[in-house]
């Protein structure tokens, strides 16, 4: 392990490679300093440049995108009082009071070291276990794959927010995309007589279309609710460094166990930033000796939310690379990058391309040191980007959007492809359909369909599916994903119900004399 290790410091402390993992950590912080751009919407645009690179290159631009988007959405947060990215949401609790009363430099050192130790302890974490998921998993064959994959989709779709059957039908529609065109064995599937669907859909504008286009009509549509109530703060802001110091120096513990969340969550496909966010900052304040001082500004809720959610960087490297499922959106982007340059995230990338997997433990580990120097040399910067209206912002992302869709195959149908798409996402969205299955859906479609064709080719009956230990562990854990899923949408349903009317839930007094 040492040797790879080594290898890849070699080819990542290149000073080309250096410059790009600078370039992508600014860049993700300033896609995570706007309001409603995210971090996925970074790697997106960014996503059409590693085209012409190296494979190291290209992951080692993509993970500092990763790690700088992550820590960006508390400059907003902190500045504006609204979470740049989903996963910073409780960043706001503590870190807008700290920055009204006066002390805005604390608040985003604090969440800027926070970000950097978070993000450290992740990449430990992903060293230890990746190696050890990959070796396991090397026992996998089609059928054991096959079940996986279904059990990854049906995992996300049960994790969609209350509305698991519209996860499920997400999921199938993006299975479905992935069928149009060529098959494995050359047979043309729903082409609709349209020589351009013989090659399929690429799915770089697919992901574009369906989730970037319709978070910018999201956008567009709250540009008339843009009023925002709260007070701004002054962004000339400076860092008091030996007051953070002291503050991090009594967050040890909290740092440690917020970090630890944030990886482990991390590492369950479907979760990511915002639930690590809400899971660890809830912990701080129940374990916390003061939880009434919670939301008031102190350094406890800055620390547990922002360590979490940048420790969730390294945990979603662990099924990604270990397992070829991605844990969330951001992960399978990072996934298609890899595929785009003939690498098949999985157990056999630790055998087949170590030094890639070591040039992305070493790019984590520098895109964290940059991100520290960037966030506090050039804080007053970023907090002045966090103010960019959305009037400019929409269509210059937009426009960047286009060109990387036209720019991977120089191909001007991929453009409509993107639009059609987008026109389709943002529908899904308007019926709030969850658009993360069906993005995992597109990713991991042609994977499940080749393995379950392999696995049909070695024994036709599927039975086998079941009679494989581990394989009938998996759909198992599907089953049982689906079933606690509806339990809980039944249970949430009942209590908004209860909430809705509560006067039907009160005893009435007794009339008896």
């Amino acid at each position: 392990m040492a040797d790879f290790f080594l290898q890849a410091l070699v080819q990542v402390g290149s000073p080309q490679v250096l410059l790009l993992i600078t370039i992508g950590v600014l860049f993700g912080i300033i896609g995570g300093s706007i309001p409603g751009f995210t971090v996925t919407m970074a790697i997106l645009v960014v996503f059409p440049f590693t085209f012409a690179m190296d494979p190291v290159s290209g992951v080692s631009l993509m993970v500092g995108v990763f790690v700088g988007g992550y820590s960006g959405g508390l400059v907003s947060g902190v500045m504006l009082g609204i979470p740049g990215t989903p996963s910073s949401i409780t960043t706001v609790y503590d870190g807008y009071p700290m920055a009204k009363s006066g002390q805005p430099g604390r608040a985003l050192g604090i969440g800027v070291m926070a970000s950097f130790l978070g993000t450290l302890i992740s990449v430990v974490v992903l060293i230890f276990f990746g190696p050890l998921i990959a070796s396991f998993s090397m026992n996998f064959r089609p059928w054991e794959i096959t079940s996986l994959v279904i059990f990854a989709l049906t995992l996300v779709a049960g994790l969609s927010n209350g509305a698991m059957l519209k996860g499920l039908l997400a999921a199938a529609l993006g299975l479905l995309i992935t069928t149009v065109g060529y098959d494995r064995n050359s047979n043309l599937r729903f082409d609709f007589g349209f020589p351009v669907l013989e090659s399929g859909f690429e799915i770089l504008p697919v992901m574009i279309g369906v989730f970037a286009f319709a978070q910018l009509m999201e956008n567009i549509e709250k540009l008339r609710d843009d009023e925002h109530g709260e007070q701004k703060i002054d962004s000339n802001v400076s860092i008091p460094y030996r007051r953070i110091l002291r503050d991090m120096a009594g967050q040890k513990l909290n740092t440690l166990r917020s970090s630890l969340i944030g990886s482990l969550v991390g590492a369950l496909p479907g979760t990511g930033g915002p639930v690590a966010n809400f899971i660890s900052y809830d912990q701080a304040k129940k374990l916390s000796r003061h939880p009434e001082k919670f939301g008031t500004g102190i350094p406890d809720g800055i620390v547990a939310s922002e360590a979490s959610n940048s420790a969730v960087a390294g945990g979603s490297f662990v099924p990604t690379l270990a397992l070829g499922i991605p844990g969330d959106l951001p992960m399978a982007i990072m996934m298609g990058v890899l595929i785009l340059h003939g690498i098949t995230p999985g157990p056999l990338m630790f055998e087949q391309n170590p030094v890639l997997v070591g040039a992305i433990y070493v790019s984590l580990l520098i895109g964290a040191i940059v991100m520290v120097i960037c966030q506090l040399l050039l804080v007053r910067w970023f907090a002045r980007i966090s103010l960019i209206p959305q009037q400019i912002l929409v269509p210059v992302v937009l426009m960047l959007c286009a060109i990387g869709s036209y720019a991977l195959n120089n191909n001007l149908f991929d453009i409509w492809v993107l639009f059609a798409f987008g026109i389709l996402g943002y529908l899904l969205w308007k019926a709030e359909v969850p658009l993360t299955p069906l993005i995992l859906g597109v990713v991991l479609g042609d994977n499940l369909e080749r393995q379950l064709f392999r696995a049909l080719e070695l024994d036709s009956n599927w039975l086998t599916f079941l009679t494989r230990p581990l394989s009938a562990l998996f759909l198992l854990l599907a089953v049982i994903s689906i079933i606690l899923s509806l339990y809980q949408n039944r249970k949430i349903q009942r209590l908004q119900l209860q909430a809705q009317n509560p006067a039907q839930h009160v005893k009435e007094p007794s009339h008896e004399a």
